[in-house]
């Protein structure tokens, strides 16, 4: 099954390289897109508004990875709890919080890689992460509200995204910011064409994931 790539090693590279690779690493080229590296610390920078946050305010990522984005949730809220099916992920980004660095093989090209070592921030207090197995369709019900939840390249990896979605008026607090970002590459291989959000077209009219959202 497709999804099972999110339990291999590979995937454990090639999400470290992502969260926390260097520009050079990432993208070696003197050519490319740079303005869009840092995705995982961008979904942060550039679409939370930290002066609306409560003192003492909690974060929630739905489908951490390995991590990134819930680390730099914690320069602006107290808490930040990450959540993850993939055991391998969960254990990297646990890794990461206890000892701040993990080294890993680095994907260069083909079955190449090179050695690499993925570094949370030092300015960051990694003591405030908190990272959770559980399905993104099967929350626990004990997570309480928060003030910040994210999503990220998420909703179109689901087998029902609606199912993860019902959960978010229990989950973000009144004035709470939600996060959702997607490219909206929606596969049968992971989602059900019937649990699509978008994406096709129903009686003769185009039916996209953000007019459904």
């Amino acid at each position: 099954m497709a999804s099972d790539f999110y339990q291999t090693d590979r995937a454990v590279a090639e999400y470290l390289l992502l969260h926390y690779g260097s520009a050079k690493q990432v993208l070696p080229y003197s050519f490319g897109p740079h303005d869009a590296l840092g995705f995982p610390v961008r979904c942060i920078t550039e679409c939370l508004e930290p002066e609306r946050l409560p003192p003492g305010a909690r974060a929630l990522e739905i489908g951490c990875a390995v991590g990134r984005s819930t680390f730099e949730l914690v320069r602006y809220c107290a808490q930040a709890v990450g959540i993850d099916r993939s055991p391998p992920f969960i254990a990297t980004a646990r890794y990461l919080q206890q000892h701040g660095s993990i080294n890993f093989a680095c994907p260069e090209e083909g079955t190449l890689t090179v050695p690499a070592t993925a570094f949370v921030p030092a300015d960051l207090d990694r003591n405030l992460a908190i990272f959770v197995e559980a399905d993104a369709e099967e929350l626990p019900g004990e997570l309480g509200g928060f003030d910040v939840v994210l999503m990220a390249n998420l909703i179109d990896r689901l087998r029902d995204p609606m199912r993860c979605l019902g959960r978010l008026p229990h989950l973000v607090k009144a004035g709470g910011q939600l996060i959702i970002t997607s490219p909206y590459t929606w596969l049968e291989e992971y989602t059900p064409m019937d649990h699509w959000l978008g994406g096709y077209q129903l009686d003769g009219k185009r039916v996209t994931t953000l007019g459904t959202l």
